[in-house]
Parts: structure tokens; sequence; C-alpha cells
């Protein structure tokens, strides 16, 4: 009974003796065969330099040119490349809003919850739009509350209410 190892994944598995014969019988299952026939290059991840090998499609459809030899180094890239003004989603400096807010001299609390753990606070515009940088249209909110405020309609009530009795 010939048993041979995995071209792919090294596995010891039993192949029959006429595929053996037939050149074939070198892969344990169709998985490890799709990925044993695609032809690989090797390239150096960008991060960390260690090497990983890409089918010839991955090379082609790639948009930056980059590659890496697990998430967490695509992750340290993606981070690094898209983020504060470098972002499609990026409005403005984030801490402008909340410096107007300190400058202001309003408490580091949430309005809703009266949470003060300034890590998690942050800067809310009451009336939803960002280019009205007023102090009065600025309010702190936790990330929770901030949430709910904008995704429920009875806490933004609840909130517009607490605003208006300060």
């Amino acid at each position: 009974m010939p048993f041979v190892n995995c071209k792919e994944c090294s596995k010891l598995f039993y192949a029959r003796p006429f595929l053996i014969n037939k050149g074939q019988g070198k892969f344990c299952s169709m998985k490890c065969k799709g990925i044993g026939t695609q032809e690989r290059l090797s390239l150096n991840c960008a991060i960390c330099g260690k090497v990983t090998k890409k089918v010839h499609s991955k090379i082609e459809h790639s948009k930056s040119g980059k590659f890496f030899c697990d998430k967490s180094c695509q992750t340290v890239w993606r981070n690094k490349e898209f983020s504060g003004e470098k972002s499609k989603n990026w409005k403005g400096s984030f801490s402008r809003y909340r410096k107007i807010l300190i400058d202001q001299n309003q408490s580091m609390e949430c309005s809703l919850c009266l949470l003060q753990d300034e890590r998690i606070l942050a800067a809310h515009h009451i009336d939803e739009n960002r280019k009205n940088n007023s102090p009065e249209n600025l309010t702190w909110l936790c990330h929770n509350c901030h949430y709910l405020v904008h995704h429920d309609t009875l806490e933004k009530q609840k909130l517009l209410k607490k605003i208006a009795t300060r």
C-alpha cells in the first residue's frame, strides 16, 4: 500500500498505485490540489519583509502594488496609509471640535449618562451640521450615547430636552 506525502501540506495519505503510475496521486485533497497547481511568485511582505507567495491574479489585481504575509501586516500598513487626512472619509480635524468644547470650559462628561471618562467622550454637533462649530452647537457624548442619539429618535429627543434646560 503506497503512502505518499502531499506536495502541498506534507500530510501522509494513501494514493492508489494506478494514479501514481499515471503521474497523479500527489495531493491529499482537492483543496491542496487547487492550491498546489497554481503557479505562485515569491514576494517580500511590505511590512516585515517575510517571503510570501502570491498567484498571478492577486498580483495583477493589486491596487497598491504592495503584498503582505498576513492580515496583521496588512492592517499595520492600512492604518498608516489611510488614516487622518489621507482617509477618503476625512471631514476635517477631529480635535478641533474637542478644542472648542475645552476652550469653553464645558465639563468633560456625557450630556446623557454623565460619564466622565475623557477617553471615550466625543464632541457631538447638536444640529448634526459639521460646519456649524459654534460652542452652543457642540456637546460631549460618550460613544454609546453618541451612537444612540444618531440612531434612536427617543434618545435624540432626550438629549435636546437636557440641552434646553441647561
